[in-house]
């Protein structure tokens, strides 16, 4: 006798099995069910778009038309991190302003002659308004800052006109070493990363790693000692010509250098991380199995998602330019803001000082926001 789960063969009586196609997933007609009937999914699944949100039926037109176009969302965006910059800008030219209060002496006696008596250093103190609190002293200066006023040096000049011929030259120093880092970094970076773990790799990350722990001076004595002095190839020192720029473009080549090779090291180190963590994606992956060139998966796949990383560390690295500047510049006799900043320390000439913090600081910043643009664009995060 036949177990019960034995098959049993068909005899003969038996009703005949059901054709396909009826039956299962067909309802008592024979007809093919709607769409959506087997899995659950109702009209929304078919393009129902009244169905999409429930409770508030509305169309596509009306929900693209409710949000906000993204320049808006953009433009917020900008005002808030330039507000951001300009409440931390003020809290620094306030600490400035405290700093050279610090300090021994004033701009009074700092800049005094020969000779002249109390009631002289007196007279001068009103006249420079040293005698008026602090406060209140910083307050008139920030309140004249939109306006473009930076008030007058303790030697009766205007700041914006000491500052309009050496801080030009700051900013094409900076600019150029900025430029020659990131050329640099990129090419050094991606080189490391086509060979991960080679032997170009680890050369390359430890001289990385050693050009930025080099400060900018000890780079300019170096440069100084090697190129002008034993191999005569470069000035040493820098001559300004008659509109008070760089006689020559070659008496720019040490400072640039001496500014940009630390930067080249920090920079190279954000580019070959930021391509190490891009070289884990699936993406990545599937193009290396497709067989794409390396320098097409270098510049299709790898570089567009490490650009938010690289243009955050451009961006400080422009800070890092402007201040070892200082140090460059006087180094090199440079005429830039340098010089004009250790003569105002030297008087304790506030508005000075203040002035080429204030200048610098929105240079910074200008390049602080399109790296915040540089990568909202990139990563595509709602601004």
């Amino acid at each position: 006798m036949a177990g019960p789960l034995s098959r049993r063969e068909p005899e003969e009586g038996d009703p005949a099995p059901p054709a396909p196609g009826r039956g299962r997933g067909r309802g008592r007609s024979g007809t093919k069910p709607r769409p959506g009937a087997e899995t659950g999914a109702g009209p929304e699944m078919w393009g129902g778009a009244e169905n999409r949100v429930a409770g508030n039926p509305r169309s596509d037109g009306e929900a693209w038309s409710a949000e906000k176009p993204r320049f808006v969302l953009v433009a917020g965006h900008v005002a808030w991190s330039a507000l951001r910059r300009l409440a931390v800008l003020a809290v620094l030219l306030g600490v400035v302003f405290a700093a050279v209060e610090l300090l021994p002496g004033d701009a009074a006696s700092s800049t005094s002659e020969r000779g002249e008596s109390a009631a002289d250093l007196a007279a001068r103190r009103t006249a420079l308004g040293l005698d008026r609190p602090l406060a209140e002293r910083f307050w008139d200066w920030m309140t004249a800052l939109p306006t473009g006023d930076l008030g007058t040096s303790a030697r009766g000049e205007p700041v914006t006109h000491l500052l309009a011929g050496p801080f030009p030259n700051t900013l094409l120093l900076g600019g150029l070493a900025l430029a020659v880092s990131l050329a640099g970094a990129l090419a050094l970076g991606s080189w490391a990363a086509l060979r991960p773990g080679g032997r170009a790799d680890r050369v390359i990350g430890v001289v990385a790693t050693m050009a930025f722990a080099l400060p900018e001076f000890v780079v300019a004595i170096a440069l100084l000692l090697v190129l002008s002095l034993w191999l005569g190839w470069l000035p040493a020192v820098t001559l300004i010509g008659p509109d008070g720029a760089p006689a020559s473009w070659s008496m720019l080549l040490l400072p640039l250098l001496a500014l940009a090779v630390p930067q080249i090291g920090w920079n190279t180190r954000i580019v070959r991380a930021a391509l190490a963590d891009q070289a884990a994606l699936p993406h990545v992956s599937a193009a290396i199995i497709d067989g794409l060139p390396r320098h097409r998966i270098l510049t299709h796949h790898l570089l567009p998602g490490a650009l938010p990383a690289v243009a955050v560390g451009v961006a400080t690295s422009a800070g890092m330019l402007l201040g070892g500047a200082v140090v460059v510049e006087t180094l090199f006799n440079y005429p830039g803001v340098g010089a004009v900043l250790a003569g105002a320390i030297a008087d304790r000439d506030t508005p000075v000082v203040a002035g080429v913090v204030a200048a610098t600081s929105g240079a910074i910043s200008v390049v602080l926001l399109l790296a915040d643009l540089v990568r909202a664009r990139t990563v595509g995060e709602r601004l």
